[in-house]
């Protein structure tokens, strides 16, 4: 009896394992994998997203990495960084091994067939690093039966029209005590300043050179703040007091405290359903913008698989056949249907659209398009650096006191811009060394 080869993939999409009653897209795709190339033999292992980062960098001290792994995409610079027991780098970037293939071992190779708005978040210096495997972004949620009561037939698109909006729905005399919410979460900053053609970091993001300089406080940064402040003086933004309180903004919207929310658009199927429930009808639309700048387009998020390096020829190929094999379009456009993910192929897309998926789902339409709207500058792909939450979580900090403390805008993300180039030159001057050092901090952002 032939000897398979082993391929070891560890996932960490909260998907993997949070749908029990739903059937694991990635094990029916190993076992349907193992058949076709019985010469191999995929053994997939889910972990839990925030823990998986330490737990593979663990491995990788012991000189056990998986073959495969899965990240969140705010891990980008910290597992490009990351290194072997030996010193050597622990991921290869996959378009260097993929070497201008358009199959492996029979497989199509996918990375063309992405929406460049998903694929080229994971590409640094012009090569691809890592292969997206899920997507998603921010969107509105609208209670349209609240609108549409207020004289608004049609959910708000840009920062005015919210505004308008928000106005209309203060007028009614039995009305929700706040026009809109959304939680103070790291992910709408990044979002509204991509939207703008705004930079995080230099070096074009940290997409063309590793970022030596953070920027909290560019004036795209700024004119979201300001909108933000504007809409809490009014009485129209409700802020719950607690920094990333997604529970709480579900629970308002569902009790019909406001009429619009902005958060993931993942959360379509959960946010309808409490519409259902409470009898009022929810409909899904862009995330609003600034109307007053050109629009670049929205970053998105999500998880992307990193093949293991010192793999030899025959693991490494079987390791990127299966990663194309997971994304091919009949499993990517199941993964958009069960999941609420953006299909991030357009063979996907077009396998949805043959059966009327969006036709039938109209919420998920939305956050598909959204991703197509993108010019592909460094702005709106987002930024790559290292000790990410650290850093992003100066802006949640800094909106906080701003929103409850009546910090004034301007001063205080300037402080935070100050303490966060701090945390990115610490990170910096650790990982070059000398000597050379794997990063000590894998938290995922949250």
């Amino acid at each position: 009896m032939t000897t398979k080869t082993r391929i070891s993939v560890w996932l960490s999409d909260p998907a993997s394992y949070k749908m029990a009653d739903q059937p694991d897209i990635a094990v029916t795709a190993a076992r349907e994998f193992n058949e076709k190339h019985p010469e191999y033999l995929i053994e997939i292992k889910a972990h839990d997203f925030y823990t998986m980062p330490g737990i593979v960098a663990q491995a990788a001290e012991q000189g056990t990495p998986p073959d495969v792994a899965e990240f969140h995409f705010t891990l980008t610079r910290t597992m490009m960084d990351a290194l072997r027991n030996d010193g050597a780098p622990l991921f290869t970037p996959i378009e260097r091994v993929i070497a201008g293939r358009s199959e492996i071992l029979g497989e199509p190779v996918v990375l063309e067939s992405m929406l460049p708005a998903a694929r080229d978040f994971f590409r640094y210096a012009g090569e691809q690093i890592a292969m997206p495997r899920t997507a998603s972004t921010l969107v509105l949620y609208a209670n349209m039966s609240i609108l549409n009561r207020a004289g608004v037939t049609k959910p708000p698109r840009t920062w005015r029209e919210v505004e308008a909006a928000c106005e209309a729905v203060a007028k009614l005399p039995d009305g929700p005590s706040h026009g809109i919410a959304w939680p103070n979460c790291y992910w709408f900053f990044l979002q509204s300043v991509a939207q703008q053609g705004g930079l995080i970091a230099d070096h074009d993001n940290g997409r063309s050179a590793r970022p030596e300089k953070v920027d909290l406080a560019s004036n795209e940064m700024m004119a979201y703040v300001e909108w933000w402040r504007r809409l809490h003086r009014n009485g129209h933004y409700l802020y719950t007091g607690v920094i990333g309180d997604f529970p709480g903004c579900f629970e308002a919207f569902e009790n019909q405290e406001v009429a619009l929310l902005i958060t993931s658009s993942v959360d379509a199927t959960h946010l309808i359903q409490r519409g259902e429930r409470h009898g009022f009808t929810v409909e899904a639309c862009r995330m609003p913008y600034n109307d007053e700048v050109r629009f670049a387009g929205n970053s998105l998020g999500g998880f992307s698989l990193w093949l293991a390096s010192g793999l030899s020829k025959e693991k490494q190929d079987g390791a990127l056949a299966f990663m194309q094999y997971l994304n091919n379009p009949r499993n990517v456009a199941e993964w958009a249907k069960l999941h609420w993910r953006i299909p991030i192929t357009k063979p996907s897309i077009d396998v949805l659209a043959a059966e009327d998926w969006f036709d039938r789902n109209p919420n998920l339409q939305p956050a598909s398009e959204q991703a197509e709207e993108t010019d592909g500058s460094p702005a709106s792909l987002g930024p790559l650096m290292g000790d990410h939450a650290a850093i992003v979580g100066k802006l949640t900090s800094a909106m906080h006191d701003v929103l409850l403390n009546d910090a004034e805008p301007i001063a205080r993300f300037a402080s935070a811009s100050e303490e966060a180039q701090q945390i990115l030159e610490a990170y910096n001057s650790y990982c070059d060394g000398p000597p050379r050092r794997t990063p000590r901090d894998y938290t995922v952002s949250i």
